[in-house]
């Protein structure tokens, strides 16, 4: 039997799970859905995964590793938009939650429209249009 792997939620190890909380709840409108004391989890929108944040070293300490860790992750999270302006209005919302520009957004070679921002912990984000 093979078994098709589903990814139903992310989960954030975060330094300040308060501001965390408020950069992604307040800052990216993303629906708080349980709030815990070291834990919380918020609803990103129909058909995606939900987003928890987990204070750090207890993320760290769940998994049996390490809770150092800095520079590229190797990974990041793409939000794809439906216009360069809902590209520019969702990087600008970030920005304005304490989220810092670390591509400015402009025309790809590609022929879409995108930048990166990361979050308070440092985790990356694209925000990108085809148009």
């Amino acid at each position: 039997m093979t078994t098709k792997l589903q990814v139903n939620s992310i989960m954030l190890g975060v330094e300040d799970l308060d501001r965390a909380k408020k950069f992604y709840a307040e800052g990216l409108g993303c629906e708080i859905e349980q709030d815990f004391p070291g834990f919380v989890k918020c609803g990103l929108g129909e058909g995606s995964p939900s987003l928890v944040l987990y204070e750090r070293d207890a993320a760290a300490q769940d998994a049996g590793v390490s809770a150092e860790g800095s520079g590229f992750r190797g990974s990041s999270f793409h939000h794809i938009a439906e216009s360069r302006e809902d590209v520019d209005a969702v990087v600008e919302a970030a920005v304005a939650a304490g989220g810092t520009i670390v591509k400015e957004v402009a025309g790809a070679e590609w022929g879409g429209y995108s930048g990166y921002f990361a979050d308070p912990d440092g985790y990356l984000w694209k925000v990108a249009t085809a148009s």
